[in-house]
């Protein structure tokens, strides 16, 4: 079993789909830094991916994306990785 390490431990990445411009990007920092428990929030256009650190469920983040209009899936999250 893999044990994540301390700095993975309340970090999950998302894949979002929707983003077209840099409104796209403050929008979906702005929502996902408001889900209670994120203490940052990092979101690449380029990469359609989203950082967040934070004790938080990855199904509220998933959920306060696709509230403001985008698609969320969560990639990683508290170390382990969920695209299998």
């Amino acid at each position: 079993m893999e044990l994540p390490n301390q700095a993975d431990a309340n970090r999950t990445v998302l894949s979002i789909a929707g983003m077209t411009c840099s409104g796209c990007v403050s929008t979906v920092t702005r929502v996902l830094s408001r889900v209670p428990g994120v203490t940052s929030a990092e979101v690449d256009l380029s990469g359609a991916r989203a950082l967040v650190a934070g004790a938080v469920r990855p199904e509220a983040l998933v959920a306060a994306a696709e509230a403001a209009g985008f698609g969320a899936q969560v990639v990683r999250a508290n170390g382990r990785d969920e695209s299998q």
